[in-house]
């Protein structure tokens, strides 16, 4: 089928098929045996990070110089791909490699660049970024947390909440407001090692409709004083322009999640509905069940196809704006109308926490809040018309 033709894309080299074979037998052998334990414990094992981080799976889109894996964008792909097909939704790796790291990359300095990409690649930082709060979601020039400047020091005060790998960060990138009369001119990004400061505090690690195994945590900043060497950025109030930069690639991430996670949900209901009896004949023979998953594969195919299309773009750095928001709204409402098709198709099996198909349904639901809500993306798209 054309997915397989896609799948030799321009970008593919030996070295990347070489590296998904490499992340394939981990996801399967570390991961996948392990899903059901994570949703019970809310949050995946700790060491899961550094055995990553040795086989060269953390940072494999970061220069060898800072410890990374001299990759590109394609190799965090391969990786978003393969979690998904280990029906994976508590890791948060994309994050930590494709999001975190990159911050550091496109805006630290040569010695904060130095300090801390190695311990992302190794995994003995667990990355995470703070933008979100209680009275901000998608608004992020009204964030209220402050970093104030005090001699060589900031003093940061406020919290964040949904902050995905809260409960392990060693590394968080915090979204602050360095000058209060401003709006977007005031926002800077500052980084906050927790192990090092005192007025840190983790609140608890949040329940949630899905994604049961990944740790979401509100996070508490009390008179935290951090050196003013951690602003990421050479002046105060860059913090705006550099969140909007890596929208596109943010974007994208959660779009490919989405592919990853329809075709999946599509391979199994196929699958199920191939085995399952109804009236003396399998489901799929009944054209109802044939049309129904005819229509979804079309349309995953349309949304692999968009995803491809804008990997390419993003590798040469010509993904724009409004085209990734509109892969980020399309792709998940797709997923999440998909997969609600392929538990129906199961029936009363779907709705069971045993089958992997609920799971899928449940973890669907927030892709379309999180990176910017899809009515967000909406808006965003609108002003490029």
């Amino acid at each position: 089928m054309l997915n397989a033709l896609l799948a030799q894309g321009s970008y593919v080299t030996d070295e990347l098929t070489m590296f998904q074979e490499t992340a394939r037998r981990f996801m399967q052998t570390e991961v996948a045996p392990n899903v059901l334990r994570w949703d019970e414990e809310g949050c995946v094992d700790r060491d899961l990070w550094t055995k990553a981080g040795e086989l060269g799976l953390l940072c494999p889109s970061i220069p060898s110089e800072y410890g990374g894996g001299d990759g590109n964008f394609a190799f965090e792909k391969v990786l978003i791909e393969e979690q998904a097909k280990a029906g994976c939704s508590a890791w948060g790796l994309s994050l930590h490699n494709g999001i975190v790291a990159h911050y550091i990359l496109h805006y630290g300095t040569e010695e904060q660049k130095k300090e801390w990409l190695p311990k992302l690649a190794t995994g003995e930082h667990v990355g995470a970024i703070a933008m979100t709060e209680p009275g901000t979601g998608s608004d992020l020039q009204s964030v209220r947390t402050t970093a104030i400047a005090d001699g060589d020091e900031y003093v940061l005060n406020g919290s964040k909440v949904f902050i995905t790998n809260g409960q392990q960060a060693g590394l968080i990138i915090v979204v602050v407001k360095t000058d209060t009369a401003e709006k977007a001119k005031g926002i800077s990004l500052v980084v906050v090692e927790p192990d090092k400061v005192t007025g840190f505090r983790r609140g608890r690690n949040l329940e949630k409709v899905g994604m049961h195994g990944q740790d979401t945590s509100e996070l508490f900043f009390e008179n935290v004083r951090i050196p003013k060497s951690n602003l990421l950025g050479k002046n105060e109030g860059q913090g705006f322009m550099q969140l909007m930069q890596q929208l596109p690639q943010e974007r994208l991430i959660v779009a490919l999640a989405g592919v990853a996670a329809i075709e999946l949900a599509l391979d199994m209901t196929t699958q199920y509905c191939k085995d399952r009896k109804a009236f003396g004949r399998s489901i799929i023979d009944f054209q109802n069940t044939r049309f129904k998953l005819a229509e979804a594969r079309t349309e995953a195919t349309l949304a692999r196809v968009f995803v491809e299309k804008c990997t390419e773009l993003l590798l040469i750095k010509k993904l724009d704006a409004a085209t990734a928001a509109m892969s980020k709204y399309w792709i998940t409402d797709k997923q999440f109308e998909i997969i609600d098709l392929c538990l129906q198709l199961h029936g009363g099996y779907g709705y069971m926490n045993e089958y992997p198909i609920s799971r899928l349904w449940r973890d669907s639901r927030v892709q379309r809040i999180y990176g910017g809500t899809n009515e967000i993306m909406k808006e965003l798209i609108g002003r490029f018309l």
